[in-house]
């Protein structure tokens, strides 16, 4: 099994920048992606990263704006969201897999989830 922590969530301004974070821990993982889910509407992906050589895959609403990275020795993903939107609100989770995919269903371990919140 995998256990995932997101931290880094937030109430911001648009235009304004957050870093979210997922910490990892458990067995080894292929990818490490990023979803979303606004209030009534189906969670949809953000980003996703290949763990072991940085390979990176976007949404096509957050590419130019979203960066996702990861840092190895601490096993702990990142998504640097910069001009967000109020549009961008929504709890963001991280999860891990075993392709690197925008495939919400190929992804077997999910943390918690963390609310940013994009006011106007």
């Amino acid at each position: 099994q995998v256990q995932l922590v997101e931290s880094g969530g937030g109430l911001v301004q648009a235009g304004g920048s957050l870093r979210l974070s997922c910490a990892a821990s458990g067995r080894a993982f292929y990818a490490m992606g990023w979803f979303r889910q606004a209030p009534g509407k189906e969670r949809e992906f953000v980003a996703a990263i290949r763990w072991s050589a940085d390979s990176t895959y976007y949404a096509d609403s957050v590419k130019g704006r979203f960066t996702i990275s990861r840092d190895s020795a601490k096993n702990t993903g990142y998504l640097q969201m910069t001009s967000l939107e109020p549009g961008d609100t929504a709890v963001y989770y991280c999860a891990t897999g075993r392709v690197l995919t925008g495939l919400r269903a190929l992804y077997d371990y999910w943390g918690q989830g963390t609310q940013v919140t994009v006011s106007s």
